[in-house]
């Protein structure tokens, strides 16, 4: 009824309204049903009025109102239930005219067609249920065509997709008080909804028409109505809108939907959005079985990856969650985000370096961990081609420290994040990796125990993200620099990243590389040119070609591994040859002492596999470690 009379100003019209309301649906219903077995009456006898019995006819009038008003009431008709002219409420409208004339019936019946004839009631039914029916059909034309003219300036926009949620949200804005926003069109791909008309607006094309559609009916925007949408298909239908200049709103992944879809659903697309949508299908239920009320250690926790991780842990209840960094600041921020306390005065925030061997044996016998995430890594290409001693360092000794502790502590589960720069590495950051997944291999065939790695790409929203340097030049005014036209990449939200890792800690077999499924890469230079469009002026973008170590295009599998998902449809599972770090050291090794460039760790990554094991002679250099 609030809605109805929305228009209404003063409040003690409003409130008098409210008041009497229940009262003004018993009147109009109760009418249409005296119309009704009027009108039936009429017709029955083909207008002969010397026919009719007049007194039986009002009396049979009488009693249905009487019915109807009784009958609504006992069902919640009159009490405000339900929004007038609702689907529900049309549908128990229905319920108490049927009923009502079924009794009407019977009365005619015993009375022996005395006051009307049997059929009236039967006819008269299905007037009233039309009559009722059309008066609240007007009234919703009139509550819809209120908000419209209190709406003031709106925005014509056209909607694409005809389905359930495009229509949920057609309704909703078309009924909303304060939406700046009018749908005027639909366009649909589906051929069985070409001319469909939903909530009074028709499908009037294709995804293709699209451009068309909005420019005829003046609607600078376009709406993109399909929560399920991928990422690549998200890409192929908004790059012509954007082309022609039309803003692009999009609705939350499935995922992020709270019941039905509203206006406050409706946000513009964003870079995100456009990578793509992978849904996290993930088994609660097995993952509590080896997280929940288990000892858990997180390395790396004040990253971006190692945070989301330990966010996420925490929602299945360990028994304790152990969050172990170097980055004080970003332990505070972590811990922050996971309790909303970050005081920094629980024992389950360690400071610490991976580097460090005795601290590390320190750390895991105090605490105890029964399953460890391995985040903690140095990861920006560029800078380790520059210095592969500090990959060394950490990417390798740090990870054979972690699983030589892991091993003397009983840990069970060990999940070691990698990278897609593993697979057929070209970089110190491919090749230190693609090392930390044999090394941890290894220690899975000496234990016996789950000690897995998880294959991922770029992920957005972590530290050093291309997206957040791209912003920044576009803040600055650009240039917005790209390596190459036609380089792409992998990209995941970071969310669905640590969902998968944490589900792969509980599909991994030991020794095993589970590799996430990324969709399909995307050209960086579409990714500038997508984030430009949405800048306020125009920016430039400049070429500045591969760095040294850069892959063209990525790959999730190396070769010779087999994309097998006998578990879950979003993660192969890969085996990778084990590696003892004894033959790492030899790889790396010359006259004895340790000497670090791309090409000692490539010879490493690749030991015992498509070398010969025989050390090159490098001359001294800056990769000299020592002994």
């Amino acid at each position: 009824m609030d809605r109805l009379f929305g228009a209404a100003r003063a409040p003690a019209i409003e409130a008098k309204l409210r008041r009497w309301f229940p009262a003004l649906q018993i009147a109009v219903d109760t009418s249409a049903w005296f119309v009704a077995i009027l009108v039936a009456t009429v017709l029955r006898y083909d207008g002969e009025w010397g026919k009719i019995n007049i007194v039986g006819t009002l009396a049979m009038a009488m009693l249905a109102t009487v019915l109807q008003a009784l009958v609504g009431t006992l069902a919640g008709l009159y009490r405000r239930r339900y929004h007038y002219g609702s689907f529900d409420e049309v549908r128990v409208l229905g319920a108490v005219v049927a009923l009502v004339g079924f009794v009407l019936f019977w009365v005619a019946l015993i009375q022996g067609g005395s006051w009307v004839p049997r059929s009236v009631p039967v006819l008269a039914g299905f007037l009233a249920l039309v009559f009722a029916s059309a008066i609240r059909f007007l009234a919703r034309l009139v509550e819809e065509g209120s908000r419209r003219s209190q709406k003031g300036e709106v925005e014509p926009i056209v909607v694409y997709g005809a389905g359930e949620a495009g229509t949920q949200i057609v309704r909703t804005l078309r009924r909303s008080t304060d939406s700046p926003y009018l749908p005027v069109a639909f366009v649909d791909d589906d051929p069985r909804r070409a001319g469909l008309r939903a909530n009074g607006i028709k499908v009037q094309g294709t995804g293709a028409d699209a451009v068309r559609v909005a420019e005829r009916l003046g609607a600078p925007t376009v709406l993109v109505a399909i929560p399920s949408i991928s990422g690549q298909r998200l890409r192929d239908i908004t790059a012509p809108l954007l082309d022609a200049g039309l803003k692009v709103l999009v609705l939350p992944a499935v995922g992020e939907l709270l019941g039905t879809v509203g206006a406050a659903d409706i946000r513009p697309l964003t870079v995100a959005d456009l990578l793509g949508r992978h849904p996290a299908d993930i088994d609660p239920a097995s993952i509590a079985d080896y997280v929940a009320g288990r000892r858990v250690l997180v390395t790396g926790a004040g990253g971006s990856i190692g945070s989301e991780l330990c966010r996420q842990l925490h929602r299945f209840g360990p028994a304790s969650l152990v969050l172990l960094d170097r980055d004080e600041s970003g332990l505070h921020a972590t811990q922050l985000s996971v309790d909303g306390r970050g005081l920094l005065d629980s024992p389950s925030l360690v400071v610490a370096d991976i580097r460090d061997r005795d601290r590390m044996f320190a750390v895991f016998e105090q605490h105890r961990p029964q399953v460890v995430f391995h985040a903690a890594a140095l990861k920006h290409l560029p800078l380790l081609e520059m210095h592969p001693g500090e990959a060394w360092k950490t990417n390798v000794v740090g990870t054979h420290t972690l699983l030589e502790v892991a091993e003397a502590t009983d840990v069970a589960v060990f999940v070691n994040i990698s990278t897609d720069k593993a697979a057929d590495p070209t970089s110190v950051l491919g090749f230190t990796k693609r090392i930390s997944e044999r090394l941890t291999a290894e220690a899975a065939e000496q234990t016996g125990r789950r000690f897995v790695s998880v294959r991922f790409g770029n992920v957005l929203g972590s530290r050093g993200s291309v997206l957040t340097a791209f912003e920044r030049q576009i803040e600055a005014g650009g240039p917005v620099t790209v390596t190459h036209r036609d380089v792409t990449r992998y990209f995941m939200l970071v969310e669905e990243a640590v969902a998968l890792t944490i589900q792969a800690g509980a599909l991994g077999q030991p020794g095993e590389v589970l590799v996430l499924d990324m969709g399909s890469p995307v050209r960086i230079a579409d990714v500038a040119q997508r984030l430009i469009e949405q800048a306020d002026r125009p920016v430039r973008v400049v070429y500045t070609g591969l760095r040294p170590g850069e892959k063209l295009h990525e790959v999730l599998h190396g070769a010779g591994e087999v994309d097998d998902r006998p578990r879950h449809p979003l993660v192969s599972q890969v085996v990778v040859p084990p590696l003892r770090f004894e033959d790492v050291r030899r790889a790396v090794a010359v006259d004895g002492r340790i000497w670090v460039t791309r090409e000692t760790l490539a010879l490493a990554a690749t030991w015992g596999v498509a070398t010969s094991d025989a050390p090159p002679a490098f001359p001294p250099g800056t990769g000299l470690l020592g002994g």
